[in-house]
């Protein structure tokens, strides 16, 4: 009796034991791995561009950057949360190359994220444009960033797009890349920097901070002037905040140096 007892026993902690094992995890397939994350790419940067864009347009006096600051900043925040285990949600070349630099994905996904985010921007203004009267789109250039006019104000706005979008970027790699840092407030957190960053600066370069959000509307209403601010000051703001958190803030795998 004790013996069948004993083997009872065994069997049904073997039951036990078996049924308590998760199932294996499945590894991602090639669209899982390739295209949903250049998918996830396209059609978060479309909205947010298309939101982004209505925002400016139709953007009443009485508000003045209050309105465009806080929807980019809540649409980043909504679509980063949405699209965060699919792609990564970067919806900007400065972050995926920044990313890239500091680790946090790899080099063949590189240009087709480039890719899918100025297709994404140019897609988002055209659905900006449908939506829109043509009145209001013509009157703000299809919110392309028709701020600057005389030379003067070049170097603030230069400048400006550099600072601003390496502080996004430091919050975008060391929230969601530097494992130290690493947190799940980071749609937030990249969120409430978008809406400080419009607030404080939107009235000296409109705060671009994102190359695919000032080329889609630019492509969309054929308004170029001063375009290439809002490609060079993005990307050295993005490429400086890479080589701080390389260099100085990242965890001992990603510092390059002074472990």
């Amino acid at each position: 009796m004790a013996d069948e007892k004993m083997e009872m026993g065994e069997v049904g902690a073997s039951l036990m034991s078996s049924e308590s094992k998760p199932p294996p995890v499945r590894p991602p397939n090639t669209f899982e791995r390739l295209f949903q994350p250049c998918l996830g790419e396209l059609v978060g940067t479309t909205f947010f561009v298309f939101i982004g864009c209505v925002s400016v347009i139709e953007n009443e006096e009485s508000t003045g950057r209050l309105q465009p600051a806080l929807v980019h900043g809540l649409a980043v925040a909504v679509m980063v949360a949405c699209m965060a285990e699919i792609s990564g949600a970067h919806f900007n070349p400065p972050f995926t190359l920044a990313i890239y630099l500091c680790g946090g994905m790899e080099m063949n996904m590189v240009a087709p994220y480039l890719a899918s985010q100025l297709v994404g921007g140019v897609l988002g203004a055209a659905m900006a444009k449908a939506m829109t009267s043509r009145e209001n789109f013509a009157k703000a250039h299809g919110a392309a960033f028709a701020l600057l006019q005389p030379d003067s104000e070049i170097g603030g706005a230069v400048f400006g797009e550099v600072a601003m979008t390496c502080l996004v970027t430091m919050v975008v790699l060391l929230g969601a890349v530097n494992a130290k840092t690493r947190s799940p407030m980071v749609p937030f957190m990249v969120g409430c920097t978008v809406i400080i960053s419009i607030l404080a600066g939107g009235d000296v370069s409109g705060t671009c901070l994102n190359p695919a959000r000032a080329f889609g509307p630019a492509i969309v209403s054929n308004y170029w002037d001063y375009h290439w601010v809002y490609w060079v000051g993005p990307i050295t703001g993005g490429l400086i905040a890479a080589a701080l958190v390389r260099l100085l803030l990242g965890d001992r795998k990603i510092r390059l140096v002074l472990k």
